[in-house]
């Protein structure tokens, strides 16, 4: 019976140092900070008689994203807008793609003018190098005023992707 002691011990140890050192270790976050310029390809308003300066919009913009590390990507956004005299909610779906046809796709929502919360948005997709990832963006646009035929203003820019990759 005193040999059964020791024997748990370095079981003990070897479980201990298994699961240190098996478990897969994830990276860090990586983060990829840009600018954006966007223009509206695309947007149709419906007024909804329920209450005064009650719209309800579809959009599509689209976008170029420049790298700090000198990468570029292109970008389709779809936006679905429920606005009461310009104050209301959005969703976002931005499909994000890289000259090696990965992408990486972010769904966006959250409440916008005076009372606005802000949106959040979260990584639901990538493809190619970015399979699997996760993560989140955030952005802050500014907008010039609209020109003569114009669907929507031009904006511009600034924010950063924060993601994380499988383990391979």
């Amino acid at each position: 019976m005193g040999t059964r002691k020791p024997i748990w011990v370095i079981f003990g140890i070897l479980v201990i140092m298994a699961w240190v050192f098996g478990s897969a270790i994830q990276a860090g976050a990586e983060t990829m900070n840009y600018k954006i310029y966007s223009y509206v390809v695309k947007d149709e308003t419906v007024s909804i008689p329920d209450a005064e300066g009650h719209t309800v919009s579809l959009g599509v913009r689209k976008s170029f994203f420049v790298f700090e590390n000198g990468e570029i990507a292109t970008a389709s956004q779809v936006a679905t807008l429920d606005r009461t005299k310009m104050s209301g909610s959005v969703l976002v779906y931005t499909t994000l793609t890289f000259p090696d046809s990965s992408i990486i796709i972010f769904k966006e929502q959250g409440t916008m003018g005076a009372t606005a919360g802000g949106v959040t948005g979260e990584i639901i997709k990538g493809t190619g190098r970015f399979e699997g990832v996760k993560g989140s963006r955030t952005v802050k646009v500014k907008y010039l005023p609209m020109e003569k035929d114009e669907l929507g203003q031009k904006g511009y820019g600034e924010g950063t992707i924060t993601y994380t990759l499988p383990s391979k």
